[in-house]
Parts: C-alpha cells; sequence; structure tokens
C-alpha cells in the first residue's frame, strides 16, 4: 500500500503540473496549431468517458452493488458540479477565453488580476481531479495512470489561460509559468487532503465507492469541459476522430493489459 501510495501522489502530481506545458505553448510557439490540441481534448474524453463507463462505474457495481454504486457516481456529479457552479463565470476555467482575446486587453492591472483570478479558479477546480487521480491509481495503478494522462491532457488549456494575461501584464515568463504550475499544484494538495480524510476508514468498499464517485467527476469534466472546449480550438470532425479514437485505445489496453 505503501508503494501505491508514493506513486499516487507522484502521477497526481504530474497530471497537475501540465497546466506549465500550457505556459509552453502560450509563449515559445507563435503559431500553435490548435487543431492538435482540439484532437487531444477530444481524446483525452473518449478515454475519460469509455474508462468511467465500461471499468469503474462497472467494478464499483460489482463490488459495492447497484444501489451504492449508482449513488457514488451521481455524488460524484454533484460535488464537481456544485464546485464548479461556485466559481463565477467569468473567472471559470470551463469559460476562460482564448489567448488570442485575452491578448488584446491594454490595461496591465487588468490583465494581471485576470491571470491571478482565473489561477486561483484553476486551483480550486483542480482539487477534487486530484482526489480522483489519486483514488484511480489506489484501486487500480494501471487505470489510474490512464486517468492521470487523460487529466494531463485537459489541463494544459488551463495553462494557457493562467499564463498568458500574467505574461502580458509583466512581460515575464517565469513568473506567469510560476502561477500557472501553482494553479496545477492544487490537484496533489487535494489528494493528500482527500488522503488524510478518508484513511481511517479505508477498506475495498470504500474504494470501490470511490471508484464510482470518480466516474462521476470524469464523465462531468468530459461533458461540461472538454468537449466543448475541443469543439471551441478546433473542427467537429477532428473532436469526434479524437473521442472515438481514445475511445478505441483504450478498449484496446484493456482487452490486451
Amino acid at each position: 500500500m505503501t508503494w501505491n501510495i508514493g506513486l499516487a501522489l507522484l502521477l497526481t502530481a504530474a497530471a497537475g503540473l501540465s497546466t506549465g506545458i500550457g505556459s509552453v505553448i502560450a509563449y515559445f510557439i507563435r503559431k500553435p496549431k490548435m487543431v492538435y490540441l482540439s484532437f487531444s481534448l477530444g481524446f483525452s474524453a473518449g478515454v475519460m468517458i469509455y474508462i468511467s463507463f465500461m471499468e469503474l462505474l462497472p467494478q464499483a457495481l460489482a463490488r459495492k452493488g447497484e444501489v451504492w454504486g449508482i449513488t457514488a457516481f451521481f455524488i460524484g456529479i454533484i460535488f464537481i458540479g456544485l464546485i464548479d457552479w461556485s466559481i463565477p463565470q467569468a473567472k471559470n476555467p470551463h469559460h476562460f477565453k482564448e489567448p488570442s482575446n485575452i491578448v488584446g486587453a491594454s490595461q496591465n492591472e487588468s490583465l494581471m488580476r485576470t491571470g491571478l483570478l482565473t489561477a486561483l479558479a484553476v486551483g480550486i477546480h483542480n482539487f477534487p481531479e486530484g482526489l480522483a487521480t489519486f483514488g484511480a491509481v489506489l484501486g487500480d495503478v494501471r487505470l489510474g495512470a490512464i486517468i492521470a494522462v487523460a487529466i494531463a491532457i485537459h489541463n494544459i488549456p488551463e495553462g494557457i489561460s493562467v499564463s498568458v494575461p500574467i505574461f502580458y501584464a509583466t512581460g515575464n515568463r517565469n513568473k506567469a509559468l510560476t502561477y500557472s504550475l501553482l494553479s496545477g499544484l492544487s490537484e496533489p494538495v487535494g489528494a493528500v487532503i482527500g488522503f488524510l480524510i478518508l484513511r481511517p476508514f479505508l477498506s475495498p468498499g470504500l474504494l470501490a465507492a470511490l471508484m464510482a464517485f470518480i466516474a462521476g467527476i470524469m464523465v462531468y469534466i468530459s461533458i461540461d469541459e472538454l468537449l466543448p472546449l475541443a469543439h471551441r480550438y478546433g473542427h467537429g470532425h477532428t473532436v469526434i476522430l479524437g473521442i472515438i479514437l481514445g475511445m478505441l485505445i483504450m478498449a484496446l489496453s484493456l482487452l490486451l493489459l
């Protein structure tokens, strides 16, 4: 169990800190191919939806029973939904502006404030994702690693939304990167706090319920965040291709591994 805890924390931290990749894209690539990001977001959604309904939820139903498994699933949806709805829409990472729109702002103070508030919003939003990744790794290392990769992909545009306004307000790439990474640190923090709360109660039954809870969180994230954002950055067929390929690769990996 000790080794799994260390690995779970490592994967959660890696997923959260992928916000820094968004900073790199924002600064060092003048004309990024956003269609690639669109495909990646669709791919991530395909992986998360498939794994939720074909692996996490079925495991929870088999181990915990249909009533408790389904209840935990919808509690996960309600949990992430309440956090999402508590963030003002203008600062919600689900509704952030595209980099080209942000760059057009004229006042440095306004840009800096936008970046800092977005960093705070992203941090709050990433908190339950950290718990989801951490719990998934504890339940099944293989599935947890796949979930960590999927969450890492969708953290990239959130890193862009934090770093671009701060960079244009200060002209300091290092400062913008620092705030972007700090917003992602809330994922491992959420994992540690969640683990400390749940540790005295950890049992096979609780882990099974946690799998359904995680599935609910990931389905909400996919439908509310990944798919709308993917369509914003690219063409519909590109998004669909990413979703199908993500599901196909996920299905093959479950069959072969």
